[in-house]
């Protein structure tokens, strides 16, 4: 498999306008009618997927692997957030990210995604147990 390459400072930014299925009380991480912890958790490491898109060659992949995630303000449905993934770090096959989710001006959520290049049919053939 042929690694990519990737640098320091690539970035991409994804948007989510807040649904009631966003919410903690529908995601079961609470009770409130808020945007949800993991919902945020997704929307990050959806935006650290874009990034990486435009130069994953075919049968290459990147997975998360770790994440650590502050979840700082709450957000209400119809609200729109912002994703913001900036690549901080490459070390062979690892990429970490930076993230930071805005609601408008408002800090939202900021934190770091781990993510690793692979080639995916051999990843799906591991998970398949083949």
């Amino acid at each position: 498999m042929e690694l990519p390459e990737f640098a320091p400072g690539l970035t991409a930014r994804v948007e989510l306008t807040v649904t009631d299925a966003d919410t903690a009380q529908a995601l079961g991480s609470g009770d409130v009618p808020v945007l949800g912890t993991p919902r945020v958790l997704a929307l990050a490491e959806a935006a650290t997927v874009a990034a990486t898109a435009r130069q994953i060659p075919g049968g290459v992949t990147t997975v998360g692997t770790r994440t650590e995630l502050e979840h700082r303000a709450p957000t209400p449905v119809g609200r729109r957030v912002t994703a913001l993934a900036t690549l901080a770090k490459v070390d062979g096959r690892k990429l970490v990210f930076d993230v930071v989710v805005r609601d408008g001006e408002e800090l939202v959520a900021e934190g770091r995604v781990e993510r690793v290049v692979l080639d995916r049919q051999r990843f799906i053939a591991k998970a398949l147990g083949s």
